[in-house]
């Protein structure tokens, strides 16, 4: 197995101290986000007072920044390996080995685990731009994997979105890797890989957009305009800044009224996330139920869903809320919403399944590919971080097209 070299460990004993203390914090904000994190929780977890932890980072920012700084410069790490390769399919394939690989090292505790990037735009100033300067830079050398002469015809636009798919294809591993044994990661590997670059499409099909009609897509009747406005904002807002992020005052200033008024729509946060998710759900089921009842093939039914959702991510009537907020639901709240995201998965595993029994999509692993769809679906909805002034039919080609047709794909 091709491995990442392991951290050096240092003997230094504030070395190692300070070590186990952004260990034991990454842990944590990976769980509750920023707002949810407290140095007293980390001091707890490493047993030490509060502010034997201030010692090391005196404020909270400083060890979520902390946090975020090493989870970059570890994937950094990774990415300059691979880029020793020297095409970008070999490139790829060795970066998405070594992460693996990383995760394997992390889930037998050889490594700590590595922070969830969602939460970033959660922190305050300047702690914010700190962290965002260094993961564009990672963002930058990830986007070098298509450096060839054989790519020169993918645009700046088209490589920024081919690039913020493969990473939020490593980001989304997170959610579905522990269903699997270590010893299955190099297969897992190789099925990432095969999808990642020749898609879901038989050899020879052309690429052609297939949105639903109008009266079946996912723009449903509104019948409360008020409510709906207060899911907009609100998910709009949550995918920006994470669930601890988004505060009922910030959603409220959003809308321009007051916390009163917000609390008589909403009884607290966690019911108009909730709500949120339930808004996403309605819509993901409908248009998959839609295209499953037009003529055609699977893959038709498949491209069609798919085309739809991205075209939708951007329009007015987006975004769908990002699967990164069910990371700081309450776990009481938090079960429900992935069994339910689950059901979402599942359906689209069993039209990729179908439409490989018909011979209409390739033969590829159906429940890696269904993560994956969704992985793809969920890039659009912070699509205007990459790329600005994206149309709802730019989205399509950058988009759906990479991840249906494969990212090194004509």
């Amino acid at each position: 197995m091709d491995r990442a070299p392991p951290p050096i460990i240092s003997t230094d004993r504030y070395t190692r101290k300070k070590g186990a203390i952004i260990a034991a914090a990454t842990g944590i904000l990976n769980r509750r986000g920023v707002k949810g994190m407290t140095l007293a929780d980390v001091a707890a977890s490493v047993d030490l007072i509060t502010t034997s932890v201030t010692y090391y980072f005196k404020k909270k920012e400083d060890l979520a920044v902390a946090c975020f700084l090493g989870g970059i410069a570890r994937l950094d790490h990774l990415i300059a390996l691979a880029l020793h390769e020297p095409t970008p399919h070999a490139r790829l394939k060795r970066f998405l080995t070594l992460y693996l690989e990383m995760n394997r090292r992390i889930r037998l505790a050889e490594e700590p685990p590595l922070a969830i990037f969602s939460d970033i735009r959660a922190l305050k100033e300047p702690y914010q731009s700190t962290v965002l300067s260094q993961y564009e830079q990672l963002f930058r050398k990830v986007r070098s994997l298509f450096d060839a002469a054989e790519h020169d015809w993918l645009d700046r636009r088209a490589r920024n979105a081919r690039t913020h798919l493969i990473m939020e294809q490593i980001y989304w591993t997170g959610a579905w890797l522990g269903r699997y044994d270590i010893e299955d990661y190099p297969r897992v590997g190789e099925r990432l890989f095969d999808i990642l670059t020749h898609g879901m499409a038989p050899a020879g099909t052309q690429w052609a957009v297939s949105t639903l009609p109008e009266k079946q897509n996912a723009g449903a009747p509104v019948t409360d305009p008020q409510r709906e406005t207060f899911l907009l904002a609100a998910t709009a807002l949550i995918n920006q800044q994470g669930y601890r992020g988004a505060s009922v005052e910030k959603i409220s200033a959003k809308l321009n009224v007051t916390k009163g008024s917000f609390y008589h729509h909403n009884e607290t946060k966690d019911d108009l996330v909730v709500a949120c998710f339930e808004r996403t759900f309605s819509i993901m089921r409908r248009v998959q139920l839609a295209a499953m009842n037009t003529p055609g093939t699977q893959w038709e039914h498949l491209a069609a869903a798919a085309t739809t959702l991205v075209d939708f991510q951007v329009s007015d009537g987006g975004p769908l809320l990002r699967t990164s907020a069910i990371s700081a639901l309450p776990e009481s709240i938090r079960q429900d919403i992935v069994a339910r995201w689950s059901r979402i998965s599942d359906r689209f595993g069993a039209m990729i399944s179908d439409g490989i029994a018909e011979g209409s999509v390739r033969a590829v692993d159906p429940v890696i590919a269904a993560h994956m769809l969704n992985a793809a679906l969920n890039a659009p909805a912070t699509a205007t971080r990459v790329i600005q002034n994206i149309t709802p039919e730019e989205a399509t080609a950058l988009y759906a097209k990479p991840m249906l047709m494969g990212v090194f794909a004509r």
